[in-house]
């Protein structure tokens, strides 16, 4: 009985590869006589095929899905630009579009702290990609998924999603229940940093009672290596009540201790200043505000800051050595906006 069981298992499995082999060829034989496709067997043997009219072309890299988040009322959220650079660089691409005040927009937003338009995140299998190899700090990862950066591409920001909050560790100026906003994210020792805060000096006392300005620490380090110490100092100035003070003296003496690897200068300020000795140097030693310039930094990087000065006047941004006069002129602007 079961050699019996054996021989007819024998047959059925021979009679199915058979039929398999002969639909293969009748598939193969009638693609042949209608021209109209290509069988496995003759994809696997090419890279290039053309058909009904378009080339195809055979990928390593797995097909990447991406949404793209957008708002179809705003003409500088076009994500076209950007989505036919990325097809360049990496062909296997599929991108979903999604308007970002739908229900699936909103969750996407929330779920990956999206804050600009457009925004682009891609599917899991990026990972397994040769451009993810190549640009990974292009992307942060959020669980399974990965987020572009587009300012790190030099793309402007199409829209913002909402506006830096203004912190009680922050250093203000100005009235606390002003209706418009200002945000600067400084480093002290860019030099175009330097040019803009005597605009900002300039223009803030005339406004103190209808803005509140607030100062972020973005100190690039990488290209400026004492402008952390100098955020550093800067919070243990404030500390003490002494922040613009301390900062009016970091931008006058940029130069001086630009030139230096120690802290030795940031102590000799707060001590003309009049800044309590001790307590500023162990702040400083112990880098107390580590943590705030990190949120700082971290914060700069989600609304898409590359470089300072930014400073966001309510929802218009500028960048770089802004003059008093058009720092006046973006203010005003918001300011009649408030009251119509």
């Amino acid at each position: 009985m079961e050699k019996d069981n054996k021989i007819k298992n024998l047959i059925s499995l021979s009679i199915l590869l058979f039929g398999l082999l002969l639909g293969s060829l009748f598939v193969d034989i009638g693609q042949i006589i209608k021209g109209g496709g290509y069988s496995q067997k003759n994809l696997n043997k090419s890279d290039i095929f053309e058909a009904s009219g378009k080339t195809w072309v055979a990928y390593s890299d797995p097909a990447v899905p991406i949404s793209v988040i957008t708002d179809d009322a705003c003409e500088n959220c076009d994500p076209g630009e950007i989505l036919a650079w990325l097809r360049r660089v990496s062909p296997t691409i599929s991108a979903e579009k999604i308007n970002f005040d739908t229900e699936k927009g909103k969750t996407l937003i929330g779920e990956f702290g999206i804050k600009t338009l457009p925004a682009f995140i891609f599917g899991k299998n990026l990972d397994q990609t040769e451009f993810y190899a190549e640009a990974q700090p292009l992307f942060y990862a959020k669980g399974d998924k990965y987020v572009l950066n587009v300012q790190e591409l030099g793309a402007p920001v199409g829209k913002y999603l909402e506006l830096p909050r203004i912190n009680n560790d922050d250093a203000t100026f100005g009235n606390n229940d002003a209706k418009v906003k200002v945000v600067i994210f400084s480093d002290f020792q860019c030099p175009y940093c330097k040019v803009f805060y005597k605009s900002l000096r300039d223009t803030m006392k005339n406004y103190k009672d209808n803005v509140l300005f607030s100062f972020k620490e973005f100190p690039l380090s990488e290209i400026h290596p004492q402008a952390e110490n100098a955020a550093l100092a800067s919070m243990c100035a404030l500390e003490q009540g002494k922040f613009w003070e301390y900062a009016d003296m970091l931008y006058a003496k940029q130069s001086q201790w630009g030139e230096t690897k120690d802290t030795s200068s940031f102590k000799s300020y707060a001590r003309t200043l009049g800044l309590n000795a001790n307590d500023f140097n162990g702040c400083l030693d112990n880098k107390k505000y580590q943590d705030k310039i990190n949120a700082d930094k971290n914060e700069a990087q989600n609304f898409g800051v590359t470089g300072t000065p930014t400073i966001f006047i309510q929802d218009k941004v500028e960048t770089g050595a802004l003059s008093a006069d058009q720092f006046k002129a973006d203010i005003e602007e918001q300011l009649s906006k408030k009251q119509e």
